[in-house]
């Protein structure tokens, strides 16, 4: 039985008992992780393939160690200029143990129990400091305009003067007029 898992971005075959590098997990050595990002499961009569993942599906996984690997070299040259830069850096991997791939009991319960509470959740009334938050979004909205979109919005507020001022000034005067 084997199965393609997403860990961190990065896509694994991994089977029972196989030791895996991928980049360095968050976790201390020795813990147990899980990983649900399940792709593709094959155990040899049956074969599932997600869209994208398969959510009836998890891998457990043992960190054994954290290390660095090989380092690698890079090197910039540019011929006849005389330009050469060697740089490298070794990357920081975790050695995992894949124990074992199982199947979720009951793998919607968890999105029932999200709808369910949902349904109890009574409104909250708006407050004055949410209110500012819009405010501010539409002043931040008027200096991503430009001079000429900032005229219409003047002329159509009735705002006079406004052919002869600059941005600033007629963002402040289309503000006060709010």
């Amino acid at each position: 039985m084997f199965a393609v898992v997403e860990i961190l971005g990065q896509q694994f075959k991994v089977q029972k008992n196989q030791k895996l590098f991928v980049n360095k997990l968050d976790e201390k050595e020795g813990s147990k992780i899980a990983f649900e990002n399940v792709l593709l499961i094959d155990n040899g009569k049956d074969f599932s393939l997600g869209t994208p993942t398969i959510e009836e599906y998890f891998v457990e996984a043992k960190i054994i160690k954290h290390l660095r690997g090989e380092k690698v070299v890079v090197f910039k040259k540019k011929r006849r200029k005389g330009y050469r830069v060697k740089n490298g850096h070794k990357q920081h991997l975790s050695e995992i143990l894949i124990e074992s791939i199982s199947k979720v009991i009951n793998p919607n319960k968890k999105t029932k129990d999200k709808k369910e509470n949902n349904k109890n959740v009574t409104p909250v009334k708006t407050d004055p400091k949410k209110v500012t938050v819009k405010e501010d979004k539409e002043k931040l909205n008027l200096k991503l305009k430009n001079l000429g979109e900032l005229k219409e919005i003047a002329k159509n507020k009735k705002i006079t003067g406004y052919s002869s001022m600059k941005k600033d000034d007629l963002i402040k005067t289309i503000n006060s007029s709010n």
